[in-house]
């Protein structure tokens, strides 16, 4: 039996999208209410009821579900009862008294408001001003209720239809349809019907098989054009209006090509009886060209209403394991129409289709009204020695970016001096910035800054103020280029009332103070890390499986031109090497931890300064001084040549880090680890994944790979967390 829900899946998964705005008018209804909480990974819901009656549902009904689950969905989720939304209420009567009156449908104001506290209407017509992207109900509303305004209010064609596709178990006779898979289409939610309404119906419903099902799975869509009688529409469609119909096929066909080649696989084929198409007769029938179908029609489409509600309540009913749902043609996507006697997972299969073609389509790409999730514009600066990279978030979307690079003339001025005095001169490249892209700084919610070396605080998003500007000013903890971000941050917002935060920096600790003692009372462990990609990446984690960083387990290798290996124990960064130092794994530039013993005796022979040593520890150690290269390409393409010394040294590179993973496992005191999750640039190789993969399975958890160090969203995340209201930020110094 096909995995339709695993391919629908893997495919919205396949790519970072946007999640578009789903809007449930039939909130309290604890079948959509659970198919909701299985879907927050794939869109944003809209509740149309009191957050509070939605969670006295939750908490009655979907407790099976796991707190977890239900928490998390909720957290995504926003919360309106119509009633409290007269603004929208009386937005969406003026539009409906103007569409009506182009229509021939006259109401009053007054009686337009009064039908827009039906939560139906009230979604309908949210979707189609754009304040959301879609609408699901039917399961407890007549048609005449929800389906029928719906389409009446939301078709973008002339022509629509409603295919109710099924994967039947394999319990059901395979010789009848191909992989035990058949969509029904019917023609009845259209008022006339003639050839090219048929024509439109038959390639459309075709269109939706293909977009859903695979091409390795149904290498072909073959289609059967119903005809019932010789009376024509009062039944259905009469043989002599299918064969015109089919007449017109190839060239809506085409036309659908032009859009997308994986059309070209659909053939299809009319006049075909009832009997034919729903038996294994079928077999018999023959594409356009002669050649036999092999297998019978894939999708059959009904002469009328009736005929497709009574084959989809007929399979329904016999194959009650099958997978199935509804899917809408001619709405572009924006409506879901449930049957009553739906599923939870009926309905979030439907939901995950329609979602699905909304992004295979291609046309979709955000919700064009920001009205139930805020798109905050956030402005990301990320100090580096010589660049500032700088980007401008509104929502989780990264509109536009640069890193800006401050060329070798540009920062000789600064050389020897505190990192302070490039203050003025990265805050105007950041100002330029805004100007090439048309912003001020009136234009933003919020500016975010990397974190400095300030006094070690736990992970959060900080509010930027006099005491932290005063720690970085001075320089106390150490220069850096990250001392700048908030600085800028908070020059860049000063007088408009808006706030700017820090995210994560690398001094976050929440170690025991027993992580940090050594065998020497003056040299305990400082906690200097990769914080911010480490905790975004154990989020990101944690969002994927639809609960919270405060209840994973998790282990995090940041591998770039620094390792550090974290342990994260619910919601707590509890131990990390120090990568700024050197500590931990040697990496492309880096030592790591080294003798002690000969370390000491190397520090007194003589023959390195101070300095060079420094340098050596951080900068022009690891893979540079051990194969004179920090190009982890090219140190695979050595070893894949037959190089033994590299060979050697890429080994030893990666026992020591799969030897940090591993050491980690005390941190959670005998609590099962989740995942061992691997980032940063080193993470792309194939070849290295696989290998930590094997190296640490003694742990029992799988690896998942985050490649990349994405800070830039990690910082624009801290952010809208407390923008949003989902996270207060903090004030430091910490108390």
């Amino acid at each position: 039996m096909f995995d339709i829900e695993a391919s629908l899946d893997s495919r919205l998964l396949a790519e970072p999208r946007n999640r578009p705005t789903v809007v449930f008018p039939e909130a309290l209804d604890p079948r959509t209410l659970e198919a909701a909480c299985f879907l927050a990974r794939f869109i944003r819901p809209v509740f149309l009821a009191s957050e509070a009656e939605v969670r006295a549902l939750a908490a009655r009904e979907l407790l099976r579900l796991g707190e977890d689950r239900v928490a998390y969905t909720l957290s995504e989720s926003a919360f309106v009862d119509p009633a409290s939304r007269p603004d929208l209420q009386a937005a969406f009567a003026a539009a409906a008294v103007e569409w009506g009156h182009s229509h021939g449908r006259y109401q009053s104001l007054e009686e337009a408001q009064r039908g827009m506290a039906d939560p139906c209407l009230f979604g309908i017509w949210a979707v189609k001003l754009g304040h959301a992207d879609m609408v699901v109900g039917g399961a407890i509303h007549e048609p005449k209720a929800f389906f029928r305004p719906m389409v009446e209010l939301l078709a973008q064609r002339s022509v629509a239809c409603e295919a109710g596709v099924f994967v039947l178990p394999d319990s059901h006779p395979d010789d009848v349809y191909p992989h035990n898979i058949v969509v029904f289409g019917d023609v009845g939610v259209n008022a006339s019907m003639n050839p090219r309404t048929l024509a439109e119906v038959a390639v459309g419903t075709c269109a939706v098989a293909r977009d859903l099902i695979p091409e390795e799975v149904l290498p072909e869509i073959r289609c059967a054009m119903v005809s019932y009688s010789n009376r024509g529409s009062d039944e259905g469609p009469s043989p002599e209006l299918v064969r015109q119909a089919a007449d017109l096929v190839p060239g809506i066909l085409a036309e659908r090509v032009k859009h997308a080649a994986r059309y070209g696989t659909i053939h299809i084929r009319g006049e075909v009886k009832v009997s034919v198409a729903l038996s294994r007769r079928s077999a018999d029938l023959y594409h356009a060209d002669g050649l036999p179908w092999e297998g019978g029609p894939n999708v059959i489409v009904c002469p009328n209403l009736d005929m497709g509600n009574l084959l989809y309540h007929l399979y329904s009913t016999r194959f009650p394991d099958a997978k199935k749902f509804p899917v809408m043609f001619g709405l572009w996507f924006q409506g879901v129409d449930l049957p009553m006697d739906c599923t939870p997972e009926d309905i979030r299969l439907a939901v995950k289709a329609s979602v699905m073609r909304l992004h295979h389509y291609g046309e979709w790409k955000r919700t064009p009204k920001d009205t139930f999730f805020r798109r905050h514009r956030v402005l990301v600066l990320n100090p580096g020695s010589t660049s500032t990279k700088t980007s401008v978030f509104e929502g989780d979307e990264e509109r536009c970016t640069e890193e800006i690079q401050h060329s070798a003339e540009e920062m000789k001025p600064f050389e020897g001096r505190p990192i302070t005095e490039q203050f003025a001169f990265r805050k105007e490249a950041v100002l330029r910035f805004l100007a090439e892209k048309g912003l001020s700084q009136g234009d933003l919610d919020a500016v975010a800054g990397r974190g400095g070396l300030l006094r070690p605080i736990p992970h959060g998003t900080w509010n930027v103020g006099a005491p932290m500007l005063e720690d970085l000013m001075a320089g106390k903890r150490g220069e850096h280029a990250s001392n700048l971000g908030a600085l800028i941050a908070s020059e860049l917002v000063a007088g408009t009332g808006k706030p700017a935060f820090i995210v994560d920096p690398v001094v976050v600790d929440e170690a025991d103070p027993k992580v940090k003692v050594t065998g020497l009372k003056e040299l305990p462990r400082r906690v200097i890390s990769h914080a911010l990609n480490q905790i975004a990446t154990a989020r990101r984690y944690a969002e994927e499986h639809e609960t919270f960083y405060e209840r994973v387990n998790v282990i995090v290798a940041h591998m770039g031109g620094g390792i550090t290996v974290g342990a994260h124990r619910k919601g707590r960064y509890i131990d990390v090497n120090n990568g700024l130092d050197g500590e931990g794994p040697f990496s492309p530039q880096r030592s790591g931890s080294l003798p002690p013993g000969q370390l000491i005796d190397l520090c007194f022979s003589g023959k390195y300064t101070k300095a060079e040593l420094k340098l050596l520890n951080k900068g022009r150690g690891g893979m540079i001084d051990l194969l004179g290269t920090a190009d982890m390409r090219e140190v695979e393409r050595r070893v894949e040549a037959g190089d033994a010394e590299a060979s050697l040294v890429y080994e030893a590179m990666l026992y020591q880090i799969a030897k940090a993973i591993t050491a980690l496992a005390p941190a959670f005191e005998g609590e099962p680890i989740d995942a061992i999750l691997l980032t940063g640039g080193m993470a792309r190789s194939a070849k290295l994944v696989a290998e930590l993969g094997r190296l640490t399975a003694a742990l029992g958890c799988g690896v998942k790979v985050y490649p990349g160090e994405n800070e830039m969203a990690a910082l624009a995340k801290g952010a809208l967390r407390v923008l949003s209201g989902r996270e207060t930020a903090k004030d430091y110094p910490p108390a």
